[in-house]
């Protein structure tokens, strides 16, 4: 007794294929698409330390270039502090005014404890007294201590 296959009939599957699959399943890569996608990736792989190298030589080549820049401006500013030095007239100027020099025949005043100005609106005037106030101060000790000051005075900080 033969026994009677049933037929074969193809079962379909529910489609759980996702649009990624199916993008993958249709790329169909030729032996030559390979060896070109292998030749770039080596490409990449010779040339990245070489490219990495010249971005970091132009990035030093640039600081250096703004280094030298700013020395030049140096140079330039102390080449027009040198011309300036060579004025007579500038010379006379700050002996004036850093070493307190005078010339003949002009009167200088020191002033010794110069303290800052206070700023006005902080605090009320004071109120001027009408009676005039005398002191007992031998004038001339008051002066020799007021040159000893002057004298032994620190230089002042620049």
């Amino acid at each position: 007794m033969a026994r009677k296959r049933a037929e074969e009939q193809p079962v379909a599957l529910p489609p759980t294929e996702t649009a990624a699959a199916r993008w993958l399943r249709g790329l169909r890569l030729s032996g030559f698409s390979l060896v070109m996608m292998g030749l770039l990736i080596m490409a990449v792989i010779v040339l990245a330390p070489g490219i990495r190298t010249y971005a970091d030589q132009r990035q030093q080549i640039e600081s250096l270039t703004a280094a030298v820049e700013a020395q030049q401006g140096a140079v330039e500013e102390l080449k027009s502090e040198r011309e300036r030095w060579n004025d007579r007239t500038y010379v006379t100027t700050q002996a004036r005014d850093r070493l307190s020099y005078v010339l003949p025949g002009d009167v200088s005043f020191l002033v010794i404890n110069d303290l800052a100005l206070p700023v006005a609106g902080d605090t009320a005037a004071p109120v001027a007294t009408p009676t005039i106030q005398t002191t007992n101060v031998d004038w001339l000790s008051s002066m020799f201590a007021s040159v000893m000051t002057a004298g032994l005075a620190p230089e002042a900080a620049k």
